[in-house]
C-alpha cells in the first residue's frame, strides 16, 4: 500500500464554496501547494495558516472528499462601516476589524474615539431590529456609550446609553410616521420621552 499511496489519493481538486467577498482566487492560490500531495496525510492547519491574513475571513470549514476532492467552505464577516483614524481609512468589519480596503465606499462613516471596538455590538442590535440603516449616513459615538445616528435626509436620532433596543425600536416607529419626517433632531436619550426639534 505504501507503494500505491505515491499514485492514489493524490489531490487533484480544490473546490471553494459560501465566498461572497472574499475572491476564489484569493484563497486557491495560497492552497496551490496542496495539489498533488496525499489527501491523507493533510490537516486542517496546513489550510489554516496559509489564510490567517486574508481580510473578511472569519473561519472556514473543510471537508476531504475521497479520492482526490478539498471542499472548503468560507465564512466571512462582512464590512459595515467607514472610520478614520490618524487620517487613514479603515473598512470596519462585523468582528470589529480594521482594514485598509478602498473599494468599499457607499457605507456610513462611524465616528468617535473608541467607536470601531462598540460598534459591532450596536450593528447587531440595529439588524436584530430591521432598522432602515440604508438610509443612515454617519454614526456617532460618545465616550459615555451612546450614539447618534445622522440619516441621508439629515435628520439626527439621538439614543441613550441604556435601554437602546427599546429606543431603537421607538425611532423605527417614529421614522416610519410621516408627521416626524418634519423634524431636524428626534431625541430620545430620556427613557419615556421624545423631544423633537
Amino acid at each position: 500500500f505504501k507503494k500505491e499511496e505515491k499514485f492514489f489519493f493524490k489531490i487533484k481538486h480544490i473546490n471553494i464554496t459560501n465566498n461572497k467577498i472574499i475572491k476564489t482566487t484569493n484563497i486557491s492560490k495560497r492552497l496551490e501547494h496542496l495539489v498533488g500531495k496525499n489527501i491523507f496525510f493533510i490537516k486542517k492547519i496546513d489550510i489554516n495558516d496559509p489564510l490567517k491574513e486574508i481580510e473578511f475571513l472569519n473561519k472556514i470549514e473543510v471537508k476531504k472528499k475521497y479520492p482526490n476532492t478539498i471542499i472548503i467552505k468560507i465564512f466571512e464577516t462582512l464590512p459595515i462601516g467607514i472610520v478614520f483614524k490618524k487620517n487613514k481609512k479603515y473598512i470596519l468589519d462585523t468582528s470589529s476589524n480594521l482594514i485598509i480596503d478602498e473599494s468599499y465606499n457607499n457605507l456610513p462613516n462611524i465616528f468617535g474615539e473608541g467607536a470601531e471596538s462598540k460598534f459591532a455590538d450596536f450593528y447587531q442590535k440595529l439588524k436584530e431590529l430591521n432598522f432602515p440603516e440604508k438610509k443612515v449616513r454617519n454614526f456617532y459615538y460618545f465616550k459615555v456609550n451612546r450614539w447618534d445616528i445622522e440619516l441621508n435626509n439629515n435628520q439626527l436620532i439621538k439614543l441613550p446609553p441604556d435601554k437602546v433596543k427599546e429606543a431603537i425600536n421607538q425611532s423605527i416607529k417614529l421614522l416610519n410616521n410621516k408627521d416626524f419626517n418634519k423634524y431636524n433632531i428626534i431625541d430620545l436619550r430620556v427613557y419615556g420621552k421624545v423631544v423633537v426639534e
